[in-house]
């Protein structure tokens, strides 16, 4: 009898496993940022990224999750467009770091193609990293918690900060010419030197005598 119950209750436990349903495959299909990379801190920028859910049970997305995305884009405004079999579906908008979209939406028989294209317009932060995290996407389940492996990070590298004009004196490449006052003495006078001139004279003239 004891016998009996435990593989009735290991059956049970296996078909309970077997209904349980399975996370989504949520997958990047595309990207393009407007400017493109390196990110300028400071300045604005266009993301759009396309993604792809590809169902692993018996829905393309489990109706109690949802999806949660996430951006370091300041000022950030979101566009999530959901597309069903080519063509589009619900449509939501959102503002700030975070954006959700509940499961429901996303949620249909397995015969359908479901796919996201999500846009965001922010400010470049000013940061000390070399690399800003433009998406993050992940699916959350009805706990609150991070399904294990739907995580999709995208980051993008960040140049340098913009160069500050100083200004600084440039070399002397030629003497600079100053002219001479109009009230400074000359170093030999005409006068004087005049007066030399006619004294040499009248003593040669002396002399010839």
């Amino acid at each position: 009898m004891i016998r009996r119950m435990a593989l009735l209750f290991t059956a049970l436990a296996t078909l309970l496993l077997l209904v349980t349903p399975a996370a989504a495959m949520l997958a990047l299909s595309g990207l393009s940022l407007l400017p493109g990379a390196p990110l300028v801190p400071g300045g604005q920028q266009h993301l759009t990224a396309r993604f792809t859910i590809s169902p692993s049970g018996a829905t393309t997305f489990i109706r109690s999750h949802e999806l949660q995305m996430q951006t370091d884009l300041a000022e950030a405004r979101w566009n999530i467009q959901v597309l069903l079999d080519g063509r589009n579906a619900a449509r939501q908008s959102a503002s700030g770091s975070a954006a959700f979209v509940n499961g429901e939406i996303l949620s249909y028989s397995t015969n359908h193609d479901i796919s996201l294209e999500v846009t965001i317009d922010g400010v470049i932060p000013q940061s000390q990293g070399d690399q800003v995290m433009v998406l993050q996407a992940e699916e959350i389940d009805n706990a609150g918690n991070v399904v294990p492996g739907s995580v999709i990070t995208l980051s993008q590298p960040v140049a340098g900060q913009p160069a500050t004009t100083v200004q600084t004196a440039l070399p002397t490449l030629t003497p600079l010419i100053v002219p001479p006052s109009p009230t400074a003495s000359a170093g030999f006078p005409v006068t004087a030197g005049l007066l030399a001139f006619a004294l040499v004279v009248v003593i040669m003239a002396r002399s010839g005598r």
